[in-house]
């Protein structure tokens, strides 16, 4: 008989079992471990590779005789990959004591028989005689107890330079303290396994420490920056933990948020602003680059452009109406001064004459429409530009004053300002775009609109956030400039957050409110900067070398959050749906915008 013809037999013999559709379900099915195990493992002296990643794995093998609080912090702020396992078996005291008493025996013999010696005294042995009698003392009163305990570290890397640098690094951080570690040579995988997050201790590789020592490593002290409720800014890099903060919460509602073009300043702002609306705040924004329309769109919000042929109008001369804490000739008065500074800024400067002139024309302006600082002027109709225009003209030595006013009331400016205000600002969230604006006008706009909402939010007490995007465009001027420093110093009051955007470190800094600015706000983010400005950003907020270089190679996104006098390096991440309402990347925006004609179409 055949080979052949033998298992055809023996199949005639022998059925086949059938192979039921679960079995076939199950097969298929993948587990959490076939998920996260790597493709492939292999197991060396020194490392071992898993998948496209090398990892080696460290114990501690000695400590000094002392240990300094915090001297594990280093280690673990380290901007690397790396796993920390630390095995703790605590150690039956009276099984202590006893070994104790042979040791201080052995100690004590060893310190007579020198004496008797006439030998010279020998200060390691008498060291080790005080340190045993003094823990010995502390067990027996049970204000210590005594562990084994070992510690081990796995780093993690592409290529093996990239770990022998990581372990140089770590190595010299813990030496300088007179702490050294070893690789678990041949015992890469028990090793591993010891740190991984099963509970296990293969590698078995202890130190006794008592109580006080023990403590230092615990709990791990790294650099963490969060509070219980707020708007979520990023994840912290030290430690994978939340940057959680409410700046309504703190001792005032500022920010500054300082980068270089494309590091994703806008793009932060545009997801601090999304969050923020979702807990009960209303957010305005000033937007030099209509870079806010989509978002406003998307969330139901009012944009408002503001150019020389837009059909928005805001008129400067305008009035809130007085609080119930507030007299109305205080009002006036402080609507007066800013408008003082408005016409320094539009008139390209006054002299201490004309600058008393244009005061007295606009008090004289107003009387014309009866309000005064006597007067109830909360439903009286504001004058406008021309009105003052008028006035002025009948004053003496007025004729340059009223030549330079003339192209904002009869010109090709005229469109701008010299009509009645037809913005209407009650929304929970609203951007004013001043991209089409010419840049000569851009500061006078940015001025007009900011005082508008002052206005707004002193007429009801709200939550509210102001954005003032390239806020470089008002510091150039000292009269803008300090009108941005009263907001960030009065907006508490009023229960208004200012946050201040800028690329250009350095214009903010010449001014001289820019540095008060930066010091009344609670909240401060640094992106990544550019050489030519990063030695003034590391003056200005006391920055390390290495804080500084971090700041120089970041990734967009990427930076240093300050909250107080307590900073972290973050991450800035949004969610997919996040990311697709708030993007400023063109590739992506062009891509929204081909889907969205699509379904149009």
């Amino acid at each position: 008989m055949g080979i052949l013809d033998f298992f055809k037999k023996k199949k005639e013999e022998e059925p086949l079992t059938p192979i039921l559709p679960k079995e076939i379900y199950e097969s298929g099915v993948l587990e959490l471990k076939d998920v996260i195990a790597p493709n492939a493992l292999k197991i060396g002296p020194r490392e071992l590779n898993l998948g496209d990643k090398i990892v080696r794995t460290f114990f501690v093998m000695s400590y000094p005789r002392f240990l300094s609080d915090n001297w594990f912090d280093p280690v673990i702020n380290l901007d690397r990959v790396f796993d920390v396992s630390i095995s703790i078996e605590p150690i039956e005291t009276a099984n202590v004591l006893r070994k104790f008493q042979k040791k201080v025996a052995e100690v004590e013999s060893q310190i007579s028989a020198r004496e008797q010696k006439g030998l010279v005294r020998d200060p390691m042995l008498d060291t080790a005689y005080r340190d045993l009698e003094s823990l010995r003392d502390q067990l027996q009163q049970a204000t210590e107890k005594l562990f084994d305990v070992g510690l081990y570290i796995s780093i993690y890397g592409e290529t093996k330079d990239e770990l022998d640098k990581i372990e140089t690094e770590i190595k010299q951080i813990l030496e300088s303290k007179l702490i050294y570690i070893k690789p678990a040579l041949f015992q890469q995988e028990q090793g591993f396994k010891s740190v991984i997050p099963i509970g296990k201790d293969e590698l078995d590789v202890k130190n006794k420490l008592n109580s006080s020592p023990l403590s230092s490593v615990f709990p791990f002290i790294s650099f963490d920056l969060t509070s219980n409720k707020g708007v979520l800014y990023g994840i912290n890099r030290h430690n994978s933990g939340l940057v959680l903060f409410d700046r309504f919460s703190l001792e005032n509602y500022n920010s500054v948020t300082f980068a270089t073009a494309g590091a994703g300043k806008s793009f932060a702002t545009k997801l601090e602003i999304l969050r923020t609306l979702m807990f009960d705040a209303d957010v305005i924004v000033i937007d030099p680059e209509s870079e806010y329309k989509y978002l406003s769109e998307a969330t139901g919000g009012r944009f408002f452009d503001i150019s020389l042929s837009s059909g928005h109008h805001i008129n400067p001369f305008d009035l809130p109406p007085a609080r119930k804490d507030e007299s109305p000739s205080d009002v006036l008065r402080s609507n007066i001064i800013n408008l003082v500074g408005l016409f320094r800024l539009m008139l390209g400067g006054l002299s201490p004459e004309e600058d008393a002139t244009v005061d007295r024309a606009i008090t004289e302006t107003y009387a014309l429409k009866d309000i005064t600082p006597e007067s109830d002027f909360s439903n009286v109709e504001p004058p406008l530009l021309s009105d003052f225009e008028l006035v002025l003209s009948g004053m003496e030595g007025t004729e340059s004053l009223v030549q330079r006013l003339s192209k904002y009331t009869k010109g090709t400016w005229s469109g701008f300002i010299n009509r009645p205000t037809n913005v209407d600002i009650n929304n929970r969230f609203v951007v004013f775009s001043v991209r089409d604006m010419e840049d000569e006008l851009k500061p006078v706009a940015m001025y007009i609109i900011t005082n508008h909402i002052w206005n707004t939010v002193r007429k009801e007490l709200k939550k509210r956030l102001l954005v003032i995007d390239e806020a470089w465009w008002m510091m150039k001027s000292e009269d803008t400039a300090s009108f941005i420093f009263s907001l960030a110093k009065r907006g508490r009051k009023y229960y208004l957050g200012l946050s201040t955007i800028t690329q250009d470190v350095g214009d903010f800094l010449k001014s001289q409110y820019g540095l008060p600015i930066i010091t009344n706000s609670s909240i401060q983010l640094l992106l990544k900067q550019s050489p030519s400005s990063i030695d003034q950003v590391q003056k200005t907020f006391n920055l390390t070398e290495e804080e500084k270089y971090l700041l120089l190679e970041s990734a967009v996104g990427e930076g240093i959050f300050f909250a107080g006098l307590k900073h972290v390096a973050i991450k800035i991440i949004p969610s997919y749906t996040e990311e697709q309402i708030i993007t400023s990347d063109p590739s992506q925006l062009l891509a929204i915008q081909k889907e969205r004609e699509k379904l149009d179409g």
